[in-house]
């Protein structure tokens, strides 16, 4: 035989490669980030009180839930109500003067007009009189300044929620300092999470269109879902995320704050993807590759794109729907050479991922990686 019209030995010479074959398919494939998060208290509020003063009584209990409004503790007041009660004296004799130069001085108008006095007898009247009204106004702001004095003898929650521990007891002396309670809201609740800046564009548009958020918590079968609500302002330069938040609902308690939960969101969905087994892929020097078989049992290197790996697929282009490709015995096949295909083993899409094929998503970055 010439040399002109010989085959490579890999393709003619050669046997056939034994391998095993999975069917590209073409289906909907959400992306999805899954970090470690943890709980967050949309509002938490150090009580303390703004006074020095003695607790004359404890209404609550450590670990009580309470409602914003509620009684939580009570000052000695009575030196605030003896403040209150002279101001409103002081103003009350201040209130009567005024009333009696109100008169003094309706008197001296008419005696004016009769020419029975002179107009600087009655404009002193009204200096006086206005004087008057001046310390009035002064007397109705002391009682006003007494009554908040007052006020800060009662020490009610600013939020609805769950109290910490109470150090606290009658007759104990506290100032503005010292901390009385730690109130934390635990109904709806927030699960902060960090997210790779390579999904940033994908999870400002998830939350503009408020999307669920799993939140995976030990001890329960069923994920808990919130909503996404927040996308911090900046990407931390030295790890290369974006902080997020979701709300959950948390009636029953099955979040608590500072808890490390796993979290899973659905940033956007590849409509229409070929999607393959992982194992079918090879990381090579050149890129990502697979072979892909024909008819007729010729092997045929592709170089593909990875798009989104999850689990033990991964959605590429460059491959159409309903082609075969390889799956285990890659390291044996070569460019044009034929194949035979192993009817004894497992169906396609459950073997594990082999050494060389991808095992994450190709468009991590570097830093990601790292």
């Amino acid at each position: 035989m010439s040399a002109k019209n010989a085959k490579p030995a890999t393709a003619a010479g050669g046997a056939p490669a034994l391998v095993t074959l999975a069917t590209a398919e073409r289906q909907d494939v959400p992306v999805t980030v899954q970090v470690n998060g943890s709980v967050v208290s949309l509002n938490s509020v150090d009580l303390r009180p703004q006074v020095t003063n003695t607790v004359a009584a404890v209404h609550v209990k450590e670990g009580q839930f309470v409602k914003e409004g509620q009684l939580l503790f009570t000052l000695d007041d009575r030196n605030d109500q003896a403040n209150l009660a002279r101001a409103r004296a002081q103003q009350k004799r201040d209130e009567a003067t005024m009333a009696d130069l109100e008169r003094q001085y309706k008197r001296s108008q008419e005696l004016l007009a009769q020419n029975f006095i002179s107009k600087s007898a009655t404009d002193a009247t009204l200096s006086q009189l206005e004087a008057q009204r001046a310390a009035v106004a002064a007397d109705r702001a002391a009682v006003q300044s007494a009554q908040v004095a007052l006020g800060y003898a009662t020490l009610r929650a600013p939020i609805a929620g769950r109290i910490g521990a109470v150090n606290i007891y009658p007759g104990t002396l506290v100032q503005p300092t010292l901390s009385l309670v730690t109130i934390t809201q635990l109904d709806p609740i927030a699960v902060s999470f960090p997210v790779p800046e390579a999904n940033l564009q994908d999870l400002l548009a998830a939350a503009r269109s408020r999307s669920k958020v799993e939140a995976l918590v030990s001890g329960r079968k069923e994920p808990l879902i919130g909503v996404l609500n927040f996308v911090d302002n900046t990407v931390d330069p030295q790890i290369g995320t974006v902080r997020a938040k979701a709300v959950f609902d948390n009636a029953d308690q099955s979040l608590w704050p500072g808890q490390f939960v796993g979290t899973r969101i659905t940033v956007r969905t590849l409509s229409g993807a070929t999607v393959v087994p992982a194992a079918a892929l090879m990381m090579l020097s050149d890129g990502a590759s697979l072979y892909v078989v024909d008819e007729a049992k010729d092997a045929k290197r592709r170089k593909v794109q990875v798009l989104y790996t999850f689990g033990t697929k991964v959605a590429v282009s460059g491959v159409e729907p309903g082609e075969q490709v390889v799956i285990e015995g890659s390291q044996n096949v070569r460019p044009g050479g034929k194949v035979r295909v192993d009817k004894k083993a497992a169906p396609a899409g459950t073997t594990g991922v082999t050494p060389g094929s991808a095992a994450s998503s190709d468009t991590q970055t570097p830093r990601e990686r790292a």
